[in-house]
């Protein structure tokens, strides 16, 4: 590890843990894990992908500290795994290990495997205990933090799951040097939703060094990762179930997991590239109803191009892109009230709140002119 850890802690009274953030942080966590641990050896979870590259590291870490690691369970990679069928599967596996309340679940991955762990730690005998171990850019400053865990159904995405907070989060900015651009730039864009959410001037530094990020700069890896995180736990600390401003943290989603439904969840468009047209399509919608300034929208659609990410619905090709498609999906959010949809819209970078009442013909408007490129 080349320097101390960064560490956020996210308060939530006797469910408080915290968010451990640095170059080889899971080379060195064994001491942490194994404070945590209290019966068994914790069960691995990861997936096809992650296992050859960093499983030996938290198993080497894990032996260090005493605790002999039991074969860990690995799942396909793919948010095709977020399913009933491989949530069965894995539940499975858990429960045959002979588990106890007192075993700890580690999940080793991105977003799909920590959503999925989480929700079996969640289930699994009314509850066990379990740590985030997030292996890309989006699970480190998103869904590895807060307590979200899941699954999706053919109804939508995360339908389906259970509020449960790890324990720890261990999130080592080393292992993104493994991911393709592509998921980089995907998660990049939950880092650029706090800035353009409540955090103007970290949008501003984004502007500056956002493509460092992108590229691999380290030390602009750790701080995009632990500004994130404390922007992120701040609110979750407030708003831990969703009943106020952590609905903002949902900025671009409420659109974005229409585009993934219409696209199948698959390689098509991943949840990062669909969340960056969400987000540019609430500011045009915020617009739109005179609610922010139109520069404000060009400044957000303008970094998200820059370093390489999908800003409207036209940039994802080989769709059969349907308006009335996307409206009838939208309405299945998990945001719906009374029957209206919630969105999270803008009054300028860094300014956003939720709203109800939204013109129809304003959302079918700003889908058609983003569609039409």
């Amino acid at each position: 590890m080349t320097a101390t850890p960064d560490i956020v802690r996210l308060d939530l009274g006797p469910r408080s843990y915290d968010i451990l953030v640095g170059d080889g942080v899971l080379a060195e966590a064994g001491p942490r894990i194994a404070a945590l641990t209290r019966g068994k050896a914790p069960i691995v979870v990861t997936d096809e992908n992650v296992a050859p590259l960093h499983l030996p590291t938290l198993e080497r870490a894990l032996s260090a500290a005493g605790i002999a690691p039991s074969p860990a369970i690995v799942l396909p990679a793919g948010e095709k795994t977020k399913d009933f069928a491989h949530f069965t599967d894995l539940m499975d596996g858990i429960l045959g290990r002979g588990i106890e309340r007192s075993t700890m679940l580690l999940a080793l991955g991105g977003g799909v495997i920590g959503d999925i762990t989480g929700f079996a730690a969640a289930s699994a005998l009314r509850g066990i205990d379990f740590i985030q171990v997030p292996t890309t850019l989006l699970s480190q400053v998103d869904s590895s933090v807060g307590g979200k865990t899941g699954i999706n159904s053919r109804h939508g995405k995360n339908l389906i799951g259970a509020f449960h907070q790890p324990k720890l989060v261990i999130a080592d900015t080393a292992t993104l040097d493994t991911l393709p651009r592509r998921e980089v730039l995907a998660g990049y864009a939950e880092v650029a939703k706090y800035g353009l959410i409540r955090l103007p001037d970290f949008f501003s530094w984004l502007e500056e060094n956002g493509a460092r990020v992108v590229d691999g700069d380290s030390a602009a890896r750790r701080h995009a990762v632990t500004v994130s995180c404390r922007a992120k736990a701040d609110i979750v600390g407030v708003d831990e179930r969703e009943s106020g401003d952590r609905a903002l943290l949902n900025l671009g989603h409420t659109f974005g997991h229409a585009l993934e439904a219409a696209t199948g969840f698959g390689q098509t468009l991943l949840h990062g590239e669909a969340v960056a047209i969400g987000m540019v399509l609430a500011f045009d919608l915020s617009v739109r109803l005179g609610l922010c300034p139109a520069e404000d929208a060009a400044r957000a659609r303008a970094h998200l191009k820059a370093v390489g990410l999908p800003v409207r619905i036209a940039d994802v090709a080989g769709v059969a892109w349907d308006v009335d498609w996307l409206v009838r999906a939208m309405a299945k959010d998990k945001k719906v009230q009374d029957g209206r949809i919630t969105f999270v819209l803008v009054r300028g970078l860094g300014q956003a709140f939720t709203l109800r009442d939204v013109d129809a013909a304003a959302v079918r408007e700003v889908l058609a002119e983003s569609l039409a490129g």
